[in-house]
Formats: C-alpha cells, structure tokens, sequence
C-alpha cells in the first residue's frame, strides 16, 4: 500500500486492504465506503473512501475510529479487447511513451486506473484517433522529464528507428513537458529522418477537465501525417482548445511552468499551425526536409561530460576549474548580454582551451545573438578560445555540443561542427519581429 504512519497503522490493524468496506467515525460523524489507493507522497493522517455516492473523500484518521465492515476485491479494471481492423487507407502512426501513458483509464465507480499504454488503451481514451490513422503504442520509458538524462536520448531515437523500420510513417514521442526541448534537439541532430517525428505532452494531466492532452495529440497525429520529415514539438500555441503550433526541435523552449501555451518558438516563428485538423506552413522562406527525401539514419554516439554553466555577477574561475580539473569534455557558458562573463574567468576559461576543452559562448538573453566583437571583455573571452554559439538557444548548445564530441574530439572540427547550421538551429540574420512581447 502506499499508506504510512497513522493510516497505516489503522489498516493494519484491522486487516484491511485495497476495496474492503469500512466505516470510520470521527466527531460524531460517520463516513462508510471502500478504501482506495492514493498518490504517493502526502502526509500520514488521512484515508481515501470510495463513499456509495461515488464521490471519492479523505478522512483524517487522527483520534477516529475505524471499523472494518465487510471484504471486497481491490480495484481493478477489466478491460475487453479491441477489435481494430487496420486500414490501409490510413498511415500507420507509432507513439511511443517516455514517461507516464497518453492514455490512462479510469473506473469512477471503484477508482482503480488502468495505466498499461497500449494502442488499445490511446484508442479507448481517444477513439477520434480510429478516424485519423492506424495507430501502435509502445512504453521505452517511465520516467519524469527531470530525470532524462543522455542515455535515455539515445534509447528513444533507436526506438524511433526501429518504428520506422518496421513500417511506421509517422512517430509521436509522448514526453513530459519540462525537458521536452532538450529531447527534441537531441532527436534533431541525431536523427535523418524519411518521416514526421513529433514530441507532445500536456501541461495538465489528462484527468483534468482542463487538460490540453487531446488536442495535443490528435494535432500530433496530423502532424505525423504531414510531409515535414524533421523532428517538432507539437504543443497549443493559445490558452484555448482551438489551435496548436508545430516548433522546430532545435529552436523551441518551454517559457511557461503552467500555462497551455508554454513552449514558443525562439528567434523565428513556428515551421507551422495546425487549427481546425488544418495543417498551415507559416513561414513560407524556411525550408523543410519533405517525407522521404532522406533515408533513415541514425549519430547516436554522445559525450554526456558536457556541463552548461550559468554566468552570475560574483561567479568565481574554481567553477571553470572544478570541471576541467574532473575531466569534462566540453563547456556551455550562458553568459550575460551579447555573450559576456566576469573576467575573474578568463584564465580558467584560456586553461579549459588548453586543455582542448571547448567552451561555448550562449547568452541568457534568450533572444539575438551572440557577438563577442562589440566589448572588451567579449574579445578577451574570444583571445582565451572562447567562441560563439551566434544565436542557439544555451539548451540547444549544450545538447548540440553532447553530440558533436561524440563525433569528434577535434577542438577546430568542434568549433566548425558547432557554428554549422545543420538542423535550423542557427538563423544567420536575427529579427526582433520574433521578441516575445
């Protein structure tokens, strides 16, 4: 159980476990109904009932008495198979899951949660899904978003691959929302994809009256069927259930800890929108991969020794230090401005360099560009080997710079590697059109 402390106390006690009926009497007032599991991590004190007016209640067990009435079954849901014919007429879309499900099903009469992800379970929850393609779920991971790390990158985009081998010509990769933009660079440089490879998620828990779950998906979906073969992150572009925009992985950022409309699209504007099961190219300038101009491939080898490092005013060199003395192989600064840091830096900065350590220059500013060339101290920086990300977001650098060192250890290779513009993450003009206002 997922019971502690006092509560645990009162089950054990009786005997009681997951869907036995009980009556707790508390201040003269008696609450009768079945025990229920709840989240975990809350505080001690209280049970959830399962009341016979299927609202679900918790009760502080603090100086109450318990009663056990009567066993019962623990919950659970038995759910028939779907009989779901393929259609050829339709593309064949795999989503696969990092964390959580898509679809989790409720019982709210015994509130037990059904949460295997499977294409029966996406279809049960969203049958609108029948209407749009064939669909196949599979879980990689189970993980929170804070918890992904590079090992799981590499993970997902092979999982991708063997999608895509095995006839998927479309891939939606469920993900929680916090690290989504990590994930979908990562996914960008290492993958040449013939197909759509979209990342969604929800900021609120598809539980919720509120959530922005279904339209995310079903936007997904449509987005998986399109002729733009790059890696995006679908997600609603409003606060509202009535559009969603399609960001380039290597430029979007979550800007938002809760509102739908989090993630935007940094120093350009969204690849596209999709509004009304319309899919609407915005920028008609930027290029795009189309479907199956590129055969699958796969870089997937990764140099996780990367650190990315926030420049602050007081910052001292011992950081610079502590990570070449412990034998990282490259640095992200986000520095001040058009790319500055405390010059108490620099010779940690020029002996990283001559360790063969790159360090690259992002700005914390988010919006424009690096330009080391404009103040004294950015020339400094640049003399000690010091060189510009130009305008990738500090996320899209650090990751970008895993990648290139699992490439090649050659520091003037990395540098030529990393200023190269290979998934739209550099634009060589920056527009103040795209600040956020």
């Amino acid at each position: 159980m997922s019971y502690k402390g006092i509560c645990k106390e009162f089950l054990d006690s009786c005997g009681i476990s997951f869907g036995d009926i009980i009556l707790i009497t508390k201040n003269n007032v008696e609450y009768k109904g079945m025990v229920l599991n709840r989240a975990t991590g809350v505080d001690d004190k209280h049970l959830v009932l399962k009341l016979d007016n299927g609202y679900n209640i918790g009760v502080d067990v603090t100086d109450a008495k318990v009663k056990f009435l009567e066993k019962g079954e623990k919950p659970k849901i038995e759910l028939p198979t779907l009989d779901v014919k393929n259609d050829p007429d339709k593309k064949n879309i795999s989503i696969i899951s990092t964390g959580g499900t898509v679809a989790s099903i409720i019982d709210y009469k015994t509130g037990a949660v059904h949460p295997a992800f499977t294409a029966d379970d996406l279809l049960r929850a969203n049958p609108e899904l029948m209407e749009q393609a064939n669909i196949k779920g599979k879980a990689i991971l189970n993980i929170l978003s804070e918890n992904m790390k590079p090992e799981y990158w590499i993970k997902t985009a092979r999982s991708i691959v063997d999608e895509i081998n095995n006839g998927a010509e479309g891939v939606i990769v469920a993900h929680g929302t916090d690290t989504m933009h990590y994930t979908s660079a990562a996914l960008s440089f290492m993958l040449n994809t013939p197909i759509p490879i979209i990342l969604t998620g929800a900021q609120r828990s598809s539980d919720r009256p509120s959530s922005d779950a279904f339209l995310n998906l079903m936007a997904s979906v449509k987005a998986a069927k399109s002729d733009i073969a790059e890696v995006l992150v679908c997600m609603h572009s409003t606060m509202n259930d009535n559009q969603t925009y399609l960001h380039r992985g290597t430029k979007v950022r979550k800007m938002h800890t809760s509102r739908r409309d989090t993630f935007r699209s940094m120093n350009t504007q969204p690849l596209a929108k999709i509004e009304n099961g319309n899919l609407e190219i915005l920028d008609k300038t930027i290029d795009y991969s189309r479907r199956n101009k590129n055969e699958i491939e796969i870089y997937d080898t990764l140099e996780e020794d990367v650190a990315l490092i926030k420049s602050y005013p007081g910052i001292s060199g011992n950081i610079i230090d502590y990570y070449v003395d412990k034998g990282f192989k490259g640095l992200v600064l986000e520095g001040t401005g058009l790319g500055h840091c405390p010059e108490e830096l620099i010779p940690s900065l020029q002996r990283a360099n001559d360790n063969e350590i790159p360090v690259v220059m992002t700005s914390q500013c988010l919006y424009g560009r690096v330009n080391m060339n404009v103040y004294s101290t950015g020339r400094k920086l640049l003399d000690s080997g010091v060189f510009s990300a130009l305008d990738m977001l500090p996320e899209t650098a650090y990751v970008k710079l895993v990648w290139t060192l699992g490439q090649t250890q050659d520091l003037d290779e990395v540098k030529n590697i990393m200023q190269t513009n290979l998934k739209g993450e550099i634009r060589f003009k920056t527009s103040q059109k795209y600040f956020l206002t």
